[in-house]
């Protein structure tokens, strides 16, 4: 071994050997049996080697395609100040028309407002006082607004832990989301829906509440299309068989809630509640409740009416008279009856009418089991550290109310109202009321990347098959094979020796792709596969610069070993200028592009740097090998 040569075999050795080190996980991993693979899930191994293994995209392994909707209409309502009736219906109306494709929201906002002959300054008079000034304004609200809430599903993606996901906004309001590998779809749309808005209200008094269930019954006792629907006979031929007679109060006859308050198309029908109608005629609000310990409960077949009734104008109103709001719970409870039928019962909370502490406070969320020694031992619990502007807010509530509950609701839902037994200094307290680790995991990442600005709703879901990806990944490696041989195959035939020692750089070239795509933990793409087949084609480009230069050098009579070191002289140039002009372009795709083209943006610039790396290096280091020392007076080339 020629001692100047050492080092460059020190550096190749080094490289190789880190390139079949990264690379193993995947082939462990394409090699192992679906039953080796479900048995290294139940030992807890199999996690840490799909870390390691080169990830796929959502064309390749399968996953979730969905678009969202940012609600504009909602936006614009929160913004908006004395709120009345005429704008409430306004919106309304321009929830319906926004749904269209390519609709121009705020267009549609102008011109309903005109069509209502409404005053917009009374409702946004911080943003101007004229209309045009007002849209422009909500306009730039609406955009800041899209762009945060694009941040946001982004910090919860990158928690959640998928490879390479794709997060783009599309038109004004809607963005495209693409998750690959998704397990389960369902806890996907939970952390891209959550509005993650958390709040703590204190609970009203059970004296309280008391009087403004009694005050309910009294409003709704007064209702005329109540008290028809009552007073109306079943005949005998009406289908009963949706009522759950083991509900009923006593034996009188019982009325289906969803025909109290008909709404034909409420998924809710098929299961409809029922009530005994002498005791719904006397107190219709309060007989659809059940005592919960303490608190109102409402059993799960009569949501649908609670909601209905809470939703009548002169309900709301009565709320606002006594300051308060109605929350449900956020876990149903299972009560078995005196009958010794169990029912399930949501949880249903009289809190104030204004949150005293906000998520904003939130500084660290973080899910664990609980502690052995507490009331939640084994059971999943969130932690919540909050900074010190929070912290004294904290301290100061506790303080003054020692003795009452406060509640935790997170997006509108109660997840538990303890007894506050103490002034809390520290700033910190704990969510309870998860159904497993993974729905507490989720509300401590979607804590932690913050709560979204405005509501998002998905309108298209599209779930891609493994078996899709499989014939993508098939047909790709087929590809990737096919054009490896014929390149392969051509530089043997054409160049000879010189062409082997192309052709060794060449797998080498791959190999280091691949590597730095496993150590990267970069995600490959049907895109990032074509980048992998025109790396191979830039590969053998220089190589065949490099060859074409040699060849010339041995016409004008050149020993071998000078025309070895002329030519890569005279086309190191050409390599570097080709070379750098296509890194530029692939830096400026994975900059500006997302999801597939990032991924071929990623591929292509690794690639070209490693094929300039194996053509200026290796290859050169092969050829010195075999000439140094060697008085050669051929070269097969």
């Amino acid at each position: 071994m020629n001692k100047s040569q050492t080092p460059r075999y020190i550096i190749i050795g080094l490289i190789f050997t880190w390139a079949l080190y990264s690379i193993w996980p995947s082939i462990r991993f394409q090699t192992l049996s679906e039953e080796k693979k479900e048995t290294m899930r139940e030992e807890g191994t199999m996690e840490i080697l799909e870390d390691k293994v080169i990830r796929q995209g959502l064309d390749l392994k399968g996953g979730m395609y969905i678009v969202l909707e940012v609600d504009l209409p909602a936006l614009i309502t929160n913004l908006a100040v004395n709120i009345d009736k005429p704008f409430e219906k306004t919106v309304e109306e321009l929830s319906e028309q926004v749904n269209a494709p390519d609709a121009d929201f705020f267009d549609l906002f102008k011109k309903a407002i005109s069509k209502h002959n409404l005053r917009l300054p009374r409702y946004y008079h911080e943003y101007g006082s004229n209309v045009d000034d007002i849209v422009d304004r909500l306009n730039d609200e609406s955009d800041d607004a899209i762009n945060r809430v694009l941040e946001i599903l982004r910090n919860r993606v990158d928690q959640f832990g998928v490879s390479e996901p794709t997060i783009q906004k599309q038109g004004n309001s809607r963005i495209i989301v693409e998750l690959a590998g998704i397990q389960d779809p369902e806890r996907a749309r939970a952390l891209l829906q959550s509005t993650a808005l958390l709040e703590f209200y204190l609970v009203k008094d059970g004296e309280l509440t008391n009087s403004l269930n009694l005050k309910i019954d009294k409003l709704l006792k007064g209702k005329e299309e109540l008290e028809e629907l009552v007073s109306g006979e079943l005949d005998e031929g009406d289908d009963t068989t949706s009522v759950n007679v083991e509900s009923v109060v006593s034996e009188d006859k019982t009325i289906p809630v969803s025909e109290l308050f008909g709404d034909e198309d409420s998924e809710d029908d098929t299961s409809s509640a029922v009530v005994d109608q002498r005791l719904f005629d006397e107190r219709p609000f309060s007989s659809l409740l059940r005592n919960l310990g303490g608190d109102m409960g409402v059993p799960e077949k009569n949501i649908y009416a609670i909601k209905k009734i809470l939703s009548m104008e002169d309900v709301r109103v009565q709320l606002e008279a006594g300051n308060g709001q109605l929350f449900f719970g956020n876990e149903a409870q299972t009560i078995t009856g005196l009958d010794g039928v169990e029912e399930k019962i949501i949880p249903l909370y009289h809190l104030e009418d204004a949150p005293d502490l906000t998520g904003g406070v939130i500084e660290e969320a973080r899910e664990q089991i609980g502690s052995q020694a507490g009331s939640t031992a084994g059971q999943p619990i969130v932690l919540l550290d909050m900074n010190n502007d929070g912290a004294k807010q904290w301290s100061r509530i506790t303080g003054a109310n020692i003795g009452r509950r406060i509640a935790i609701v997170l997006d509108k839902k109660v997840h538990m109202a303890p007894f506050i037994r103490e002034k809390i200094m520290q700033g910190g307290t704990q969510i309870e009321g998860f159904a497993d680790m993974n729905e507490a995991k989720d509300i401590a990442i979607v804590l932690r990347a913050g709560a979204l600005p405005v509501p998002v709703n998905i309108i298209e879901e599209r779930i891609v098959g493994p078996s899709l990806g499989a014939d993508s990944v098939r047909q790709g490696t087929i590809s990737v094979i096919v054009g490896l041989c014929l390149v392969l195959l051509f530089m043997l035939i054409y160049y000879r020796v010189a062409g082997s020692i192309a052709d060794l750089a060449l797998i080498w070239n791959l190999l280091l792709v691949l590597a730095v795509l496993a150590s990267l933990k970069a995600t490959l793409t049907l895109p990032g596969i074509a980048a992998l087949i025109l790396t191979v084609g830039m590969s053998i480009d220089a190589n065949v610069i490099i060859f074409e230069r040699i060849r010339e050098e041995l016409r004008k009579g050149k020993t071998p070993r000078a025309a070895i070191d002329a030519g890569y002289s005279r086309a190191i140039t050409a390599i570097v200028d080709a070379n750098i002009t296509t890194v530029i372009a692939a830096l400026v795709l994975f900059q500006f592009g997302t999801g597939p083209v990032k991924g071929f943006a990623t591929v292509l610039f690794w690639g070209i740097l490693i094929s300039m790396f194996t053509a200026i290096f290796v290859t050169r280091t092969i050829f010195n090998s075999f000439t140094k020392g060697k008085q050669l007076k051929t070269l097969s080339i």
